[in-house]
Formats: structure tokens, sequence, C-alpha cells
């Protein structure tokens, strides 16, 4: 079983205990279990690749930063991709569709300060957040 099968994949701080009955996803404590339950979960499926339907391309803008600190490192970004919990929570549909949309938008700090407003995508970036700030 690979290290990272054992570490709690809620807070990708703490070795795993428990296992969820839906969707198996390794957790460490009942904190987070409930952390975990905000965002439903699923018996995982065999791959089944969906057509992508109403998929707006994405807008080409310059990638620029004030602040060198805002930059994520590489580290940073390996941490979020080995955190199952945030795979999983990219596979809800309302969730992508909040991307696509942010990320096609020609005001994209604006939408993302909608999408905020909504438990879905603030619990995913709160998990992101959690990953890459442990």
């Amino acid at each position: 079983m690979a290290a990272s099968a054992r570490q709690c994949q809620v807070c990708c701080q703490a070795p795993s205990k428990y296992k969820c009955p839906s969707c198996y996803l390794p957790y460490c404590s009942l904190a987070c279990f409930k952390r975990h339950k905000e965002i439903p979960c699923a018996k995982p499926t065999p791959s089944v690749k969906k057509p992508m339907v109403d998929r707006e391309e994405p807008k080409g803008r310059p990638l620029s930063v004030d602040d060198p600190s805002e930059v994520v490192l590489q580290e940073q970004l390996k941490s979020v991709a080995a955190c199952s919990e945030i795979r999983n929570a990219v596979t809800n549909e309302d969730l992508q569709r909040l991307i696509r949309k942010i990320e096609s938008s020609e005001d994209a700090e604006s939408e993302l300060d909608k999408a905020m407003e909504g438990d879905v995508f603030r619990i995913f970036t709160d998990k992101i957040l959690s990953a890459i700030n442990p």
C-alpha cells in the first residue's frame, strides 16, 4: 500500500484510521469525516468519459501577480494533486461548471467572487488552501 494511501485525504496531514463507507476515502477522525461529508460523495465507478457539453473556451489572459508570495510553488501543487478529497471534489459537475464559468469569463474576478458565495466552491477552495498551507 502506498504511503499516500495511509494519509488522511481530508486534512492531508494525519495518518488515516478509517474509510468513508460511500467512497472509501481515507480519513483520520470524526472531524475530518464530517468535513468530508459536506461535499456529497458516491462509490467509485469505473471511469467512463462523458462528452463535454456546453464547454466554454478559456479566455486568454496574461498571468501576473503583484506579490511574488502569492505564487503557488511546485511542492504546493503536488500537495493539492495528492489530496484525493480534492480530486474527488472536482468530479462534481456543479463545481466543474463553476470553474469553467470563471475561466471563460471576461470578468473572472467577479465570477470568482460570485462562486465564493456558494458552499460547494467555498468548501473546495478551503480544501485547496488547507493542502497548500498545512
